[in-house]
């Protein structure tokens, strides 16, 4: 990979990594309700769940959502209920954790992989990150070996900087 590809991607990676999203969104509140230690199973799970979704969109998923609009629909739909459910379970948790954590926000490290899947913004960076810098290069193996560090890393400090504001609210 060359410099201005590489300063491309660290650019690019930038951009979506620390914009809020609802990655982002959900560190902050799991930290702001549970604190930091409670968020840290999340905060692990978001570069594994990217990590996923971008080997299967190397893989081939990416052009048949590309090329299927039945399924393009259909992660757009599963993506809006996602950021519907967020949008609710964010209202409803009004009160921060007690000690055991009773009524408080939760997601764990499988549902944060899993949520992954249905996460519009993440989508974006996968097929994006493939198409711009992974399959352009021959075997795109080698080159996704490069990528997929990089970027897994910008999504673990993302969201510990998003959880780290959440858990700073919570004082």
């Amino acid at each position: 990979m060359t410099a201005p590809e590489f300063t491309a991607l660290l650019v690019f990676a930038t951009a979506m990594s620390f914009t809020p999203g609802p990655n982002t969104a959900l560190a902050a509140a799991l930290a702001a309700n549970g604190g930091l230690r409670r968020a840290l199973p999340f905060v692990c799970a978001v570069p594994v769940g990217w990590a996923l979704l971008r080997l299967a969109c190397v893989a081939g998923l990416g052009a048949l959502v590309q090329a299927e609009p039945a399924l393009r629909g259909a992660l757009k739909a599963a993506g809006l209920a996602y950021l519907l459910w967020l949008a609710w379970t964010l209202a409803r948790s009004t009160r921060l954790a007690g000690p055991a954590g009773g009524g408080a926000l939760q997601v764990g490290f499988g549902q944060g992989v899993l949520l992954q899947a249905v996460n519009l913004k993440a989508w974006m960076n996968a097929l994006l990150i493939g198409a711009g810098w992974v399959t352009v290069a021959d075997p795109p193996w080698a080159r996704l070996a490069l990528v997929l560090p990089v970027v897994m890393a910008y999504g673990f400090a993302s969201n510990l900087a998003y959880a780290l504001v959440g858990a700073g609210l919570r004082q």
